[in-house]
């Protein structure tokens, strides 16, 4: 199964999650979703798409290509993931289109990396409230990773 992972992510977090999900699956391009020249979909049996969420909201990227191809993606064996640290899946409904979230055959909340060399103070400030940490976090859920491309394979 021929198969396109496209992320979106402000910090990097979203990539590292894309790419492990890569590792276990064969046929793989993987695409920034800010680059120009993304693939047509045609040549792909299935889709994933992937974004980091900043206060309850995804990546702009990510929500504008689900919603312009829509009809598109729910022809394909569809996949959606979410890099952050809570398991609200709710994120889906709330940035997607209803019917690329009906689509989907897995949707994960996977995990995520708070680096604060790469953030602003008010973004580490936020995160020593929530987290009640100020360092370096990385909460990647390998196991969330391959039920996640278990799924995408059945």
């Amino acid at each position: 199964m021929k198969t396109l992972i496209l992320y979106a992510s402000k910090y990097g977090a979203a990539k590292e999650v894309a790419q492990r999900i890569s590792r276990k699956m064969s046929e793989v391009l993987i695409c920034d979703l800010k680059q120009k020249d993304i693939p047509p979909l045609a040549g792909y049996d299935c889709v994933i798409i992937g974004s980091s969420v900043y206060a309850g909201s995804l990546r702009s990227e990510a929500k504008a290509f689900a919603a312009k191809n829509a009809d598109e993606l729910c022809k394909k064996t569809l996949g959606l993931f979410l890099s952050n640290f809570s398991d609200d899946d709710s994120y889906f409904e709330k940035n997607y289109p209803q019917k690329v979230v009906q689509a989907a055959k897995a949707k994960g909340s996977l995990g995520g990396i708070f680096d604060p060399k790469k953030v602003n103070g008010f973004e580490r400030f936020i995160i020593k409230i929530v987290m009640k940490k100020a360092e370096y976090i990385e909460k990647i859920d390998d196991n969330k990773i391959s039920e996640f491309v278990e799924a995408m394979q059945k």
